[in-house]
């Protein structure tokens, strides 16, 4: 792709955002860098940009003249492929992509790319631990909070770039290819933005659609719509099963790792690892699986598996204060991922839930508790919504608060020692904190003070 001396549109002037202008101007395009909040101003944006960029900002209202001068525009992954905007710059034609195609086509090398609604930061963190360790030129990117853009530039033909991709990151590629690709699961998640589920998986499903022969995509054989969509790949498909002993692919057979392709490997035994529950088991063959056909040696994959304790805000052990042990799962932020928290739980469970409003339905969530959750501390926009569900399920231990801090200092009030408290709201943090990672911030913060 060629930008030098183009009129480029980064539409979002988030991380994302920030790294498209840094690579575009890098290679020579003129870049307009457009954000419709009108709380910004330009001040704060130009703070975010290099030294010397001599992006034009543009905040607020839309300029209507402003395509009539565009030769490309780069999409930002918050920004709706159906804006009004955006389908008006379709029809005149000017191509729109996302920071990940403009990222995949300056970048070098390999790339092992990750999806799903759930899993994806912890197996992109492990799979980047796993490669780490068998060369050097490693990039960890993507929806994981390190923009693909920032490091494309830096890549090598020798590179390796581990991606998490998440579906709005996938709606607007055309040429992305990964040479090694995994979708996890689908649950229902983003419906606001994608609307439909079908549409949701069939985001989710472009991360493999560019694939060839050579190539390889690992699926998860416990979703039959996997199943179906393996069939009308072109590349390699291997599945990694927590229920089935497969002919070819990684299981869970007896509490071990299984890697049959051809020859049947031992990986390792669960209790072995340092994290917990079977999704994370799920989690751990996928990464195995990715790194087992690319090449990896399996002592090279068993050392670095062994060796890894999970990643922040998924299930993570924050302290024991007076014989409570308080986890934080911020990245909880949809039933489906707080369930699995939940059924980790060995503890009777202080639960504090709820937040922003994606239009889930919690009543799975909430009748995963199995008696585990002694009281459920709701907040958020969707206290009300959650509590109605409660009473569906004929649970009614719950509770509302108006603030993060006064949940917490209800749940340390309510906890007994050999309880555990968990921060796993089901929701996501918006409306209250920018983002789960404050969130989770926060509860450790006020864990580690008391």
């Amino acid at each position: 792709m060629v930008v030098a001396g183009k009129k480029v549109l980064v539409f979002g002037s988030g991380i994302s955002g920030i790294g498209a202008v840094k690579l575009l101007e890098e290679n020579g395009a003129d870049v307009v860098l457009y954000d419709g909040n009108e709380k910004l101003t330009e001040a704060d944006v130009r703070a975010k940009l290099q030294e010397g960029s001599k992006a034009r900002i543009i905040i607020g209202a839309f300029p209507e003249e402003l395509p009539n001068t565009l030769d490309l525009v780069i999409l930002s992954p918050g920004v709706p492929t159906d804006l009004p905007i955006i389908l008006k710059m379709k029809e005149k034609e000017i191509p729109v992509i996302g920071e990940v195609e403009l990222a995949y086509t300056f970048g070098k090398g390999d790339v092992l790319a990750i999806t799903g609604t759930n899993g994806k930061t912890t197996t992109t963190t492990l799979l980047g631990e796993i490669m780490k360790a068998y060369q050097d030129d490693v990039f960890v990117v993507g929806n994981i909070g390190n923009p693909y853009t920032v490091a494309a530039d830096l890549m090598t033909e020798h590179s390796i770039a581990v991606a998490e991709m998440s579906s709005f990151q996938l709606e607007s590629i055309v040429s992305f290819r990964p040479n090694v690709s995994a979708i996890l699961n689908y649950t229902p998640d983003h419906l606001n933005r994608h609307h439909t589920m079908e549409a949701y998986i069939a985001a989710k499903e472009n991360i493999a659609r560019n694939q060839k022969e050579d190539d390889y995509c690992v699926l998860n054989y416990e979703e039959p719509v996997m199943r179906k969509f393996a069939e009308t790949l072109k590349c390699h498909v291997l599945f990694f099963s927590s229920q089935h002993k497969l002919e070819k692919g990684i299981y869970l057979d007896n509490d071990k790792i299984i890697y049959k392709n051809p020859d049947e490997v031992e990986v390792c035994h669960v209790d072995e690892l340092q994290i917990l529950g079977t999704h994370n088991y799920e989690n751990v063959m996928a990464a195995v699986c990715m790194a087992a056909v690319y090449g990896v040696p399996m002592e090279t994959i068993r050392k670095a598996i062994l060796a890894f304790k999970g990643v922040a805000h998924r299930i993570e052990y924050v302290a024991e204060k007076n014989g409570v042990v308080y986890y934080n799962d911020s990245k909880g932020t949809n039933p489906d991922a707080a369930i699995k928290a939940i059924q980790a739980m060995r503890r009777p469970t202080i639960l504090l839930g709820g937040g922003y409003d994606k239009d889930s339905e919690y009543t799975e969530w909430i009748n995963s508790f199995d008696g585990k959750v002694k009281k459920l501390i709701l907040m958020g926009a969707t206290k009300e919504k959650i509590a109605r569900d409660c009473e569906k399920c004929d649970f009614h231990d719950y509770v509302y608060v108006d603030t993060f801090e006064e949940a917490m200092n209800l749940a340390v009030e309510m906890a007994e020692p050999g309880d555990a408290v968990l921060l796993s709201p089901a929701c996501a943090s918006w409306g209250m904190f920018p983002n789960y990672e404050v969130r989770g911030d926060k509860f450790k913060e006020i864990v580690n003070s008391l």
